[in-house]
């Protein structure tokens, strides 16, 4: 299926998304979307031949932001739509014009620590100032309101004795960057069949394996849910 990712920053799940293409992925990469021209994951997307549309929204009248959003997406075939660190509401038409084909990825347990100003440290430093002592990854279903569309999968992940936010925030990426391209995958597999999604349940050693030094298990337990999903 043709993809559109769209980023705000550096595009690292935008690149675990990339990385992904070319080894079982049910989709492929046709278009680059950001807010940011400085957007860190331009330079990932010209490195691998993607094309990039820069979409100002700062200022734009809603219907001007949905209209050119639209023929982009439009001009570039796309088919199903995955957030990368976007930190912008996806415009109602646009979420009409793909309903249930975008996904987004959330550095919590949703619906706990999501909603408008819940992204990057933010996030990390409300979990540990809660005094939860786990956290996890909740990729979901794109609405018109932040954070709060239909969740396709979470993974756990331990918070831990003396975590700041800087640790707690790496812990939690490793495992956006592994579950992320599985709920991808999950999601282009229901569509192409005309199926709804199953929720995307956690292997039961997924809490364990966060910090597993092993990565040839991890890898080989991550290629195997990568092919069934």
């Amino acid at each position: 299926m043709n993809a559109a990712v769209f980023a705000s920053g550096s595009g690292s799940n935008f690149q675990a998304l990339l990385d992904r293409e070319g080894r079982g992925a049910l989709w492929r990469t046709r278009l680059l979307v950001v807010d940011r021209e400085e957007a860190g994951a331009s330079a990932r997307a010209e490195k691998g031949g993607i094309p990039v549309r820069h979409v100002p929204v700062t200022g734009r009248a809603p219907g001007e932001l949905a209209e050119e959003t639209l023929a982009a997406l439009l001009e570039a075939r796309v088919e199903v739509i995955f957030l990368a660190g976007y930190l912008r509401l996806i415009p109602t038409s646009v979420v009409a014009a793909f309903p249930r084909r975008i996904l987004n990825v959330h550095p919590a347990l949703l619906p706990a620590f999501g909603g408008n100003g819940m992204w990057g440290s933010a996030v990390h430093e409300a979990v540990l100032e809660s005094g939860a002592r786990v956290t996890g990854v909740t990729v979901h279903f794109v609405d018109e309101r932040y954070d709060e569309g239909t969740i396709l999968a979470q993974w756990p992940v331990p918070v831990r004795p003396g975590d700041d936010a800087g640790t707690l925030a790496a812990r939690v990426l490793r495992v956006e960057h592994m579950l992320y391209p599985l709920a991808a995958q999950r999601l282009c597999r229901a569509l192409a069949a005309g199926v709804e999604p199953a929720p995307l349940a956690p292997p039961h050693e997924a809490f364990s394996l966060v910090d597993r030094i092993d990565e040839s298990l991890l890898t080989q337990m991550i290629q195997g849910a990568f092919r069934s999903t």
